[in-house]
């Protein structure tokens, strides 16, 4: 029916169609969310919160993967070993979720889950963490932060470990049972772009680079997540280093046991490739077409050096003679040259002679005259032609005599301070030259310097590998303005030893001399047998030393270790170990000669001293690369 515009008439157009019925397939991402509503019970309000485009894809990714009867079943107290991704419906997608999409999941199942939310529908929630929602928070402290999900990826239970085994069904469908073991494999790999296996195609070197990556193949994958015990619930330190030293065994372990599975996967890969086959075939069909045509080559070659030869022995002959004549021609140029620079160099003279004798060498008397005559031939004789050439204009072009002389005066101060400087320079370069030597033995060593080279005399014994110039490295570490050669070194240590010998011999000859009068005075001293008295009334008597004594009034010994004492040091040092109590008291009791202090300053010293020599030995080996 139809109405006019003013509503006063109606009247019929046509029928009306009879009712049909028409297949509608419900889709689209409102009729999912409808869906989803529906079947988890949940008001309009709960996913408004989900509605953001980041959700929805994340909805759309996941495709109704939750499982409440997984949540049911989970037992809080085995959460280390449940599937984090499937409780958090992520089972699919695993490792390649983001971080958005983890996060998202884990939204949902707060909202859901949670005992607060679960109590409000009338559901029974179990008291604390026997409550299966700890699986969740668990599942979130784990994939909710990078280093520990990557611990959890390193682990993942979806993973297949198995490799292809070298037999008849890998090799007839190579691609499809190697192909994607590759793939899975190439998640743990710490450097991108992995080279794939291929197909039959593939050139040799895109084979080469597979397997070169995958006998290379550096994996990120590690094991912590399946320590055993946690370090952190150690008693104490030592407790906690002992489980941390069992958890980083059994990680290696299982790091070398990945590598061995690798190594496997592409050694039976390489045995079972076909390309690998082929290469080979081709690789001897070229070498014997290389190896022919290295045949037909040299005797090609053979013939052509031939021919070679006599051409060049003929071009040699001609530029031989081309270059005869141009050393002719240039001889030549260069004698007229010099004659022609000659005679200019002599005219020049001329002048300047001429000009000094009319003026009559700007001297009044015969002293003064004679010098300049003398100055006058120096400057003919000493100066290049251009200089020679621009004093006779400079002095042709001045009128005043005293102008004159004073140009004259000026050039041959000029050529006084150039021959003075030649002088010293040449002065200066011998000396560099012979007297570097000798001049390096007058230097002085400090006291400093020498302490240090008798102390790294001792560090480095005869038989040291570059003993000298690695003691010259010890002086330098210690003194840096000190720059001793390895020779300056050596030279010193013989004097050192020399003046010791001497001082040996003196003082033994003052110990002896000592010791006689010591005698004399104790044989007029003691009365006869008094000795053996004493010694027969105190037979078990022990002496004090003078070292005991020191030590016993002073706390301290200044008096350099001896071998015997250095020798308790060590063996003490070994004995009682640095867990033992009061360890320092107990080696000081073995050393009765030193005290507590001694024995802690000794031992820093050798530490210093082990530490220099490494780092002397490390210098010259360094030096002795470059």
């Amino acid at each position: 029916m139809c109405a006019d515009k003013d509503n006063s008439q109606s009247m019929t157009v046509a029928k009306i169609s009879g009712v049909c019925t028409k297949k509608v397939e419900p889709v689209g991402r409102w009729f999912e969310a409808y869906g989803n509503r529906k079947r988890s019970k949940q008001s309009l309000s709960y996913h408004s919160l989900n509605s953001s485009s980041s959700a929805e894809s994340s909805s759309e990714v996941s495709e109704d993967e939750e499982d409440e009867h997984l949540l049911i079943t989970l037992d809080p107290t085995d959460w280390k070993n449940q599937d984090h991704y499937a409780v958090f419906g992520l089972g699919k997608l695993r490792y390649r979720a983001t971080d958005q999409q983890i996060k998202h999941a884990y939204k949902k199942k707060v909202l859901k889950h949670h005992p607060d939310k679960r109590r409000a529908r009338g559901e029974t929630v179990k008291e604390g963490d026997d409550d299966y929602f700890t699986c969740v928070t668990r599942a979130w402290e784990v994939l909710g932060i990078s280093q520990k999900r990557r611990s959890y990826d390193s682990i993942d239970p979806k993973f297949d470990e198995d490799i292809p085994s070298q037999c008849t069904e890998s090799r007839d469908d190579f691609y499809g049972v190697f192909g994607p073991v590759f793939e899975e494999n190439s998640r743990w790999s710490n450097k991108k772009n992995v080279p794939m296996l291929g197909n039959e195609p593939a050139t040799y070197e895109e084979v080469n680079r597979f397997y070169s990556f995958w006998y290379d193949f550096d994996s990120w994958r590690e094991f912590s997540y399946l320590d055993e015990e946690d370090k952190e619930k150690g008693e104490d330190r030592y407790e906690r280093r002992y489980i941390e030293k069992q958890n980083k065994a059994a990680r290696q372990k299982r790091k070398k046991e990945e590598v061995v599975r690798i190594r496997e996967l592409v050694d039976n890969a390489y045995a079972c490739d076909p390309r690998i086959q082929r290469f080979k075939d081709e690789e001897k069909r070229k070498k014997l077409e290389q190896k022919k045509a290295k045949q037909d080559a040299a005797r090609a070659k053979v013939e052509q050096e031939q021919k070679i030869r006599d051409q060049e022995r003929e071009e040699e002959l001609r530029k031989k003679e081309v270059q005869e004549e141009a050393t002719r021609a240039k001889n030549a140029a260069e004698k007229k040259e010099r004659e022609i620079q000659k005679k200019l160099l002599k005219k020049e003279k001329k002048t300047f002679r001429t000009f000094m004798k009319e003026r009559d060498y700007f001297s009044p008397d015969e002293a003064s005259k004679v010098n300049n005559m003398q100055d006058s031939d120096r400057l003919a004789e000493l100066l290049s032609l251009e200089s020679l050439k621009a004093l006779n204009t400079d002095l042709a072009s001045s009128e005043d005599l005293e102008k004159q002389k004073e140009l004259f005066l000026k050039q041959v101060e000029s050529l006084n301070n150039k021959l003075e400087e030649e002088k010293q320079k040449n002065v200066e370069s011998l000396k560099r030259t012979s007297g570097e030597e000798s001049g390096s033995k007058l230097k002085d060593w400090s006291a400093e310097e020498t302490q240090l080279l008798i102390k790294a005399v001792n560090v480095f014994p005869a038989g040291t590998v570059q003993r000298w110039e690695t003691v010259a490295n010890f002086i330098t570490q210690h003194i840096p303005t000190s720059n001793r050669s390895a020779k300056e070194v050596l030279a010193k240590a013989k004097d050192l030893q020399k003046i010791k010998e001497t001082y040996g011999r003196q003082k033994a000859a003052v110990n002896e001399k000592a010791y006689q009068s010591f005698e004399q005075t104790q044989q007029k001293t003691v009365p006869p047998g008094a000795g053996k008295k004493n010694e027969l009334d105190n037979p078990s008597e022990r002496f004090v030393t003078a070292a005991e004594y020191q030590v016993a009034e002073t706390g301290t010994n200044p008096a350099p270790w001896t071998a015997e004492e250095q020798k308790l040091l060590e063996q003490a040092l070994k004995t009682y170990p640095t867990s033992t109590k009061d360890r320092w008291e107990v080696i000081a009791s073995v050393i009765a000669t030193r005290s507590k202090k001694d024995c802690m300053k000794r031992y820093k010293e050798i530490v210093e001293m082990v530490k220099a020599k490494k780092a002397a030995q490390a210098a010259t080996a360094a030096k002795a690369k470059k």
